[in-house]
């Protein structure tokens, strides 16, 4: 997409990285540029296009939280900006110059001085054999951030305090520690190094609820107290809502829409974006209930003729579409009404009456009964005694016990049938002896 190539200067190639980087026509620096951005996995028959043509930009001092279902291509990009993942097309431009590619070790290097990642599972991104102390400090170690040891030990425990921990805990290993501080302690590690953008890869998402809002906090108060910008990679829309300044949405590899967070609520405008935003739980349980879950189906989209590009349709919005769904959306967002996304049925309403049929798989599981389990010794029963099997039989049909009630079902055919073949085999031989 043309999108956010708001500085059209070409890719600078130098061996150290500027103090500033572009500024755009609003004025704002753009820190990172994603350009037409293709990353793939495999190759021929194997080949896998995690992500398609992607571009945006990142200013400097915000948050911008890219947003999608698992498999859509999120860490993939939070990787290749960490230049883990190499790209097949495109470039990465940090401060406007080529980061993404092959370029000089000293450029290498300062890109991972500035970039910084805090991982999705704090678990598996601590080295297990470290102590705090050198898993902090191994950073500051390899750069030679300190002046001496005791300007380290001091950094040290200065980022720890920060973080929420105690220096004695520096003596100790993660696998001492819970889940919230094993985040704590990454988050320590990336923020010891002084970084200008952290790639925040749903650092949260393993964390419970009280944790996941002590650990923003700490990411709130870092961007505050630092200028720290974030790249903030996440699936839930419901958090990023109040701690980004932009949203970009991206499925299956392509990113479909980029507003800012208000607009993007307010004016939904991509069938994919609003079924992430109806898929937000709702605090109240008897609006959960009644919600109706509005869900994505791609082929209303007819790109057969026309290929969809990313393209603004003002208000700083924009939206992955061909001319014609191009239009529409400008239309609908030009109306100034906001969209619904979430639609809570009236529960009043008389629901459609379905059919009860011998089915398993057509039951509804909340509706049967806690006892219905189905227990053969109803069968056993129902076998030597048919009658009263038969009995139970409609018993429980009538009262929706599905499960016993075939049960009792098999157990009286079988019983009436078996006694069938007896009597038969008993007035045959009392004929054959007669006879």
């Amino acid at each position: 997409m043309d999108t956010k190539n708001t500085t059209q200067e070409k890719a600078v190639h130098v061996a150290h990285l500027p103090e500033h980087g572009p500024v755009d026509e609003t004025g704002r620096e753009v820190i990172l540029s994603l350009r037409n951005v293709d990353i793939n996995f495999g190759k021929g028959d194997t080949l896998n296009r995690a992500v398609k043509n992607a571009s945006f930009d990142i200013y400097r001092g915000e948050t911008f939280s890219l947003v999608g279902e698992s498999g859509s291509g999120k860490t993939t990009i939070g990787r290749a900006v960490i230049r883990v993942n190499p790209c097949a097309a495109g470039e990465i431009l940090y401060k406007g110059v080529k980061i993404s590619g092959k370029i000089p070790h000293s450029l290498d290097r300062d890109v991972i001085r500035n970039i910084q990642m805090v991982f999705q599972d704090p678990a598996a991104s601590l080295n297990e054999r470290a102590t705090v102390d050198y898993i902090i400090s191994e950073g500051l170690y390899n750069f030679h951030l300190f002046e001496n040891e005791a300007d380290r030990v001091a950094k040290v425990e200065k980022i720890i305090n920060e973080v929420g921990l105690l220096p004695e805990h520096l003596t100790r290993y993660p696998h001492e520690f819970s889940g919230g501080q094993r985040q704590r302690i990454g988050l320590a590690r990336a923020m010891v190094m002084e970084p200008e953008l952290v790639v925040a890869d749903e650092p949260i998402s393993a964390l419970d609820v009280s944790i996941r809002a002590q650990v923003l906090n700490l990411l709130k108060k870092f961007q505050q107290e630092r200028g720290v910008t974030y790249l903030f990679i996440a699936h839930d829309l419901s958090i990023v809502r109040f701690i980004s300044d932009r949203i970009g949405v991206i499925y299956k590899g392509d990113i479909v829409e980029i507003a800012t967070a208000e607009e993007l609520f307010d004016y939904p405008l991509h069938p994919y974006t609003k079924s992430l935003i109806s898929a937000i739980p709702i605090p109240d349980p008897v609006l959960e209930k009644n919600k109706v879950l509005f869900t994505y189906d791609p082929s209303v989209h007819d790109y057969s003729v026309e290929k969809p590009q990313m393209v603004c349709i003002g208000h700083d919005h924009y939206v992955f579409g061909n001319s014609a769904e191009i239009e529409e959306y400008k239309r609908i967002r030009e109306a100034g009404v906001p969209i619904k996304s979430i639609k809570i049925k009236d529960p009043n309403e008389p629901e459609e009456e379905t059919k009860e049929e011998d089915n398993v798989s057509s039951e509804p599981i909340l509706d049967a009964p806690i006892h219905d389990t189905g227990n053969k010794l109803y069968g056993i029963g129902s076998f030597f005694l048919p009658i009263i099997g038969l009995i139970g039989w409609l018993l429980f049909k009538k009262h929706r016990y599905y499960k016993n009630y075939r049960m009792c079902k098999k157990g009286t055919l079988a019983g009436l049938i078996t006694r069938g073949v007896i009597v038969g085999l008993f007035l045959l031989a009392l004929l054959i002896a007669l006879i």
